[in-house]
């Protein structure tokens, strides 16, 4: 058991309010909640006891838990709710969600993104739900005259076994709503948790296959407009006139004029990413009615200065990494000496290509904007910083805007970027009329916000017994660099050397699942892979034996891994994929990375059928701390493994002359079903470590399990993605 204070950094996560006719609300921050199927449902209590934002008891022991979490499909409306029903004590059957809406004075980080809901909620969530459980349990001792260390409590009920006395939460909701908040609660051990640990599955799963209302594209509101926007054909492009009278005369067209989302002098949050301020907007009736006045539109654009083009960006990224950085971004011992000494030299360059979001549901948000106050609703992965932008933006107090959050079809880093949602406000507030914004497919793939491209060179040095003696990697890319100096082989190799480099230019990048990391993590284990065949040595056991060093006699102190943790997820992989008893004809590659908090290794078997590569199974072992929902937990790397391996074969996004080439997916290539991996094993190591991500750290070293499986099945290595690009490659 773990004794915590219900105090943080100074500031109450833990409040207790009495509220009229009783009852008993918890406010706390990182929050979320789940809702069980009717049939898990028991009879709707008479009366509540609430207010937004809050935990809330009814009078017979039901309870709801307000969900203030953006939920992108990685299914924390589900895992988070779990934790404060385990330290509460609540029967999972009990538990209803309700999602919150933007309340910063309540709720703290109210994002989803960096696969941090779970770690960063971890301790407040525990904490909510104990203090809460302490106040049940101090109401019934005190009603019962009995001392509270002589209660115990299960599944929503309170016992006093001396004298065989029993109580539901709901009995004593409102007398608990009185007392003060404890100074200190105990935490459950690891080993007494009966939610934590166990598969449940996704909360919202039977509302989204009946196809009830849960996301933007769902909602809607009595007189409310269609709208949807025109912007430049090309990067760096800027509006010069609008000839709209055709339009404006087509059925259920309301209005068209142009607006600037960002004008001079407007505040902007990290997240006002846009490369397109000055668009041209169509309101109607009807989507179908819009869209068709959209065609009729005849708008001019001033050509850009300089526009980019593929072979452009390709050629200043090659320049760029050619050159010498003015400084390292690491530097152990004398990696200039080991390489002048080297028998061997390896050197290596891998690529990759710009990439699109493609979430399934495209851009959309709701916004009705009067004098007195914004109401928007809609799929947002940052709302807190919408709220500040919008606030900025329409000249109106953080308090009078109100932000509801929808279920959304996908983020990826996509709706980190709130351009959209100030796009409704700013259309709305010019209409004085509730507007939904719609975007089709082409107006979000040919705006921006890709993954940034990129290109990475490995330089390795043997001595004369193969011995791994000096590792240079120097890398960059378009407005952004996928360096991280101080990850893995850094703290392993004695000679040690990292440098960084950007290029900028005019097309508008921005995070995409695991950001940097989806890229780098591929690069760098393809490249171990052909260090380990140049050494003579099983790729494995080339790692495990770095790995080794830093665990004994690590080179320098800034090594942002436990190479313990490390190995142990190679080790385990290694087991249960049976690496050293290959199956006839069947090709295997390995990779193992460590992101966002976590540690992965992955073991693919491919074989090439008719050129192309069919995947036949995919052990995955997974170092994630505390596995909070196993089912949900298995989704999320599955889903990750295929999204990387879509992305590695087949996606790119290329560029004429500032013009985007693909703008759907008749040219952007994304992974069929039929392409998918025909099974795929997820291992989980079991420890007592708080949380970690899941959402994105399976996605990047996949790529290079991939790479190397190929390089086994066709004898060549790929080096440039996407690699189905390289019409060589499977002969």
């Amino acid at each position: 058991m773990t004794l915590v204070k219900t105090t943080y950094n100074r500031r109450s996560f833990i409040k207790a309010t009495a509220i009229s006719g009783g009852g008993m609300v918890l406010g706390f921050s990182w929050l979320a909640s789940c809702k069980p199927t009717p049939e898990q449902i028991k009879a709707m209590p008479k009366e509540w006891f609430n207010i937004n934002g809050f935990l809330k008891i009814g009078d017979n022991g039901l309870v709801t838990i307000m969900s203030p979490n953006p939920e992108i499909g990685q299914n924390v409306k589900t895992s988070m709710p779990m934790i404060i029903a385990e330290e509460l004590d609540t029967d999972w059957a009990n538990v209803i969600v309700e999602q919150a809406p933007l309340n910063t004075d309540i709720f703290k980080r109210q994002l989803a993104g960096g696969s941090q809901s779970i770690r960063q909620g971890w301790e407040s969530l525990r904490m909510a739900g104990a203090t809460a459980r302490r106040m049940l349990m101090e109401a019934a001792a005190k009603e019962w005259q009995v001392p509270v260390d002589e209660l115990t409590t299960e599944a929503g009920m309170i016992y006093h076994k001396k004298s065989g006395k029993s109580t539901d939460y709901g009995k004593v909701a409102s007398a608990a709503g009185s007392l003060p908040v404890p100074k200190e609660v105990n935490l459950k051990d690891v080993k007494d948790f009966k939610i934590i640990g166990t598969p449940r599955k996704n909360v919202d799963g039977p509302k989204i296959v009946t196809g009830q209302p849960l996301f933007g594209l769902d909602y809607k509101r009595d007189g409310m407009l269609i709208a949807m926007i025109v912007h430049a054909p090309a990067f760096g492009m800027k509006l010069k006139s609008v000839e709209d009278t055709a339009a404006k005369s087509m059925p259920g067209i309301k209005d068209v004029f142009v607006i600037n989302t960002y004008p001079e002098g407007v505040e902007k949050q990290w997240s006002d990413t846009d490369a397109f301020p000055d668009l041209v907007v169509v309101v109607g009736n009807s989507t179908w009615e819009v869209m068709q006045a959209k065609k009729a539109l005849k708008v001019e654009w001033e050509q850009a200065a300089n526009p980019d083009s593929t072979a452009d960006y390709v050629a200043k990224m090659a320049a760029e990494g050619g050159k010498k950085p003015k400084e390292a971004s690491r530097r152990d011992g004398d990696p200039e000496a080991a390489f002048k000494n080297a028998a061997q030299v390896i050197e290596r360059t891998y690529t990759a290509p710009y990439l699109a979001h493609n979430t399934m549901e495209p851009m959309n948000f709701f916004a009705h904007v009067t004098p007195d106050k914004a109401e928007l609703v809609g799929p947002i992965q940052t709302p807190e910083f919408l709220e500040k932008t919008l606030a900025a933006r329409l000249s109106m107090p953080l308090e009078k805007i109100d932000i509801q959050m929808t279920r959304m079809g996908g983020g990826f880093g996509r709706r980190l970027y709130g351009h959209f949602g100030v796009e409704a406000a700013v259309i709305s507030q010019k209409l004085n009329a509730p507007v939904k914004l719609i975007y089709t497919r082409e107006d979000d793939m040919t705006q921006g916000l890709y993954r940034p491209a990129y290109s990475v060179t490995y330089r390795a040095a043997l001595d004369a017994d193969k011995n791994l003696i000096g590792f240079h990697i120097r890398g960059g890319g378009m407005q952004d660099s996928p360096v991280h100096p101080n990850r893995f082989p850094a703290g392993a190799v004695d000679n040690y050397l990292a440098e960084e480099w950007t290029v900028d230019n005019s097309i508008s990048t921005g995070a995409w699942r695991a950001p940097g990391s989806n890229f780098i993590a591929g690069a760098e284990q393809s490249f171990l892979d052909e260090v380990a065949e140049a050494a003579g040595k099983d790729p494995i056991e080339f790692r495990l034996a770095l790995f080794d060093r830093a665990i004994k006699n690590p080179v320098g102190k800034d090594n942002d891994y436990d190479a313990q943790r490390y190995a142990g997820v190679l080790k385990l992989v290694k087991e249960k994929s049976g690496w050293g008893q290959e199956q006839p004809n069947v090709s295997r590659g390995v990779s193992a990375y460590f992101c966002h908090n976590s540690y992965v290794a992955q073991v693919v078997d491919l074989v090439v059928e008719d050129g192309k590569p069919v995947i036949q199974k995919i052990h995955a072992a997974v170092d994630c701390g505390i596995l909070v929902n196993p089912l949900a937990a298995t989704n999320l790397c599955e889903g990750g493994m295929v999204d990387g391996i879509g992305h590695a074969l087949y996606s790119a996004m290329t560029f004429r002359d500032g013009v985007p080439e693909q703008s759907n997916f008749d040219k952007y290539r994304l992974i069929r079903h039929s392409e998918a991996p025909k099974a795929i094993e997820v291992h989980f190591v079991e420890n007592d470590i708080d949380p970690t991500g899941l959402g994105e750290p399976l996605n990047p070293p996949i790529v290079a399990a991939l790479a190397n499986a190929l390089y086994k099945a066709t004898g060549k290595r790929v080096y440039d993605q996407p690699f189905m690009m390289d019409k060589a490659m499977l002969g």
